[in-house]
């Protein structure tokens, strides 16, 4: 299957290259009823005799080109009408009626605050010429109406107020916020490329609109990403915050699977400059070795890393509530557990040749020895609460 990606330099064109490019070349598995041949990308600077060539050959064409932030009002009609007007009468010119998609815009439904505005106006025109070429040709044509689009290789100070949030944040540079209540509809760029994808396999979904709110239905005229996200300003703000602060605190926020939170922290960090790719932490460093906290949570405790030098015991306390996992990725120690107010001693041999998890119980006062008189013992810690020095629950007693 020959694929034509007009507006191939922009951030929805290059996301959906690199995904086809990895299903194309076998380092994504996951279509495997999915063969694909020739990528066409075309842009604004391309060749015309590459639109010729892929009009001709492609079985299936993405059209994402557009004009979003031209220098005058009739650049909107030239940019969003005229192109799609040329990439249909090239296609008719070589009587290909491969579907076609088309990347309108929520605005095209031109009612509230999108109502007279030009960018949705041609976008609109440019929707009605596709639906004509469909009743002409019996093309399969899908239009997608997309919302607020956010995701990595977004150009911030664009037209993308997500973009242009987290690459202020990731360059401490200032933001502005009129109305923190302002509500947007958030559509991810994975979550895009998902649909797109679905839509190269027949598998696209259908909508119709209630004034701006997509409602999907299978008879639907348009086409939609089924997975859309709704946030304010100020709660982007708020997460952005604490996306920041993380190298500070050591906090990871909650980012559920398939969340937002989750989803803008990926775009958040696609911005870093290399000076904030890493970050110092607080070791902690005596004659024995180091204990150095490496991540927190709020609801799933923190991990952390210990190293111990040669012949060295550790530990030797016990906890009411507190539990952990030690973990030796490298060295060979001794990990000593014993029931308190007991005097059996439980030994667990470990080390990084064997990795494997030793539960720490409660109740029970607990140690960990380097048996090694050279090397260093590295144990990977995570305790199922975050140490909190008002409320240590924390007891010396040694093991024997």
């Amino acid at each position: 299957m020959n694929i034509l990606i007009t507006g191939a330099a922009g951030f929805v064109g290059k996301n959906l290259t690199a995904a086809l490019e990895c299903i194309r070349d076998g380092r994504d598995r996951t279509h495997p009823g999915l063969t694909l041949g020739e990528l066409y990308l075309y842009d604004i600077d391309s060749d015309p005799a590459l639109l010729e060539t892929a009009c001709r050959k492609a079985d299936f064409v993405f059209n994402l080109a557009g004009v979003n932030r031209p220098k005058n009002q009739e650049e909107f009609m030239q940019g969003n009408f005229g192109f799609a007007s040329t990439l249909l009468d090239t296609l008719k010119k070589y009587h290909n009626t491969c579907p076609v998609m088309l990347s309108s815009s929520i605005q095209a439904t031109m009612v509230g605050r999108y109502a007279g505005s030009e960018y949705g106006r041609s976008k609109k025109a440019g929707e009605e010429l596709f639906f004509s070429y469909a009743a002409e040709t019996g093309a399969k044509v899908l239009v997608y109406r997309f919302p607020n689009l956010f995701g990595k290789w977004c150009r911030p100070n664009y037209n993308s107020a997500v973009a242009t949030f987290c690459h202020n944040y990731a360059h401490n540079l200032p933001i502005t916020v009129n109305d923190p209540g302002v509500e947007l509809e958030l559509l991810y760029i994975d979550d895009l490329v998902d649909e797109m994808i679905a839509a190269l396999e027949g598998r696209e979904h259908h909508c119709e609109f209630d004034g701006v709110n997509t409602v999907l239905t299978a008879s639907g005229r348009y086409c939609a990403a089924p997975v859309t996200h709704r946030a304010t300003l100020g709660q982007i703000v708020a997460l952005l915050d604490s996306f920041k602060a993380q190298p500070e605190t050591l906090l990871m926020p909650e980012i559920p699977a398939g969340s937002f939170a989750k989803k803008l922290y990926s775009t958040y960090l696609s911005y870093l400059p290399r000076e904030k790719a890493a970050f110092p932490l607080k070791m902690n460093v005596d004659a024995r070795g180091s204990f150095t906290e490496l991540l927190k949570t709020a609801n799933c405790g923190q991990f952390s890393v210990n190293i111990s030098r040669p012949g060295v015991t550790k530990g030797q306390h016990w906890h009411n509530t507190k539990w952990e996992f030690f973990i030796v990725v490298s060295g060979h120690g001794l990990i000593q557990q014993r029931k308190v107010g007991a005097g059996e001693v439980l030994n667990f041999e470990v080390s990084g040749e064997k990795i494997e998890a030793v539960h720490m119980l409660p109740g029970y006062t607990h140690n960990i020895i380097n048996l090694s008189e050279t090397e260093d013992l590295v144990t990977v810690m995570w305790c199922n609460e975050c140490f909190d020095p008002a409320k240590p629950d924390t007891y010396f007693e040694p093991v024997e």
